[in-house]
């Protein structure tokens, strides 16, 4: 459908600009995760020592695969697949972003706004991944195909006994 077609790599671009700016300037994220595994550890002790190197490392693997996620759904490629893991890659910066937003006071609606982005966002890519494009889901044609072998079976064997019989 044409719309798809322009909706997804419309879609996509937020994710792909995020991905490729955490590949090529990574200390502005790595200052986000930093804000947040400390928050983290302060509320749930957990032993989560990463060096800025390792941190850098992380937020770099993260952009990578945000940016082929948002590439191969800019593409059509696989896109259910990078709907999901595009959702799963953004629900962290949600989370991230509401750790820094207890710590630094701004303009609330900046601060939500930069709550709520993610957020959507990841809702978006939801809608994204259960798109089966009005085709039934894999589930549902294989219990369809089940249910048409067994009343052929049973038109077979009906039309068996009637010419026995």
């Amino acid at each position: 459908m044409l719309l798809r077609r322009i909706a997804r790599p419309l879609f996509a671009s937020w994710f792909l600009a995020e991905g490729v700016d955490a590949l090529r300037h990574p200390q502005g994220h790595v200052a986000t995760a930093r804000t947040a595994l400390d928050r983290l550890d302060a509320t749930v002790p957990a032993d989560l020592d990463l060096d800025d190197a390792t941190l850098t490392t992380v937020v770099r693997a993260h952009g990578a695969a945000t940016a082929v996620a948002a590439g191969l759904l800019t593409l059509g490629k696989l896109p259910r697949l990078s709907g999901a893991a595009l959702a799963l890659l953004t629900l962290p910066l949600a989370l991230a972003e509401l750790a820094v937003d207890k710590e630094h006071r701004g303009p609330k609606r900046e601060r939500r706004q930069r709550l709520l982005r993610p957020l959507a966002l990841t809702g978006g890519a939801l809608i994204v991944a259960a798109d089966t494009h009005g085709k039934p889901s894999v589930r549902w044609r294989v219990e369809h195909a089940k249910a048409v072998r067994a009343a052929a079976a049973k038109t077979a064997q009906a039309r068996e006994a009637l010419t026995r019989g």
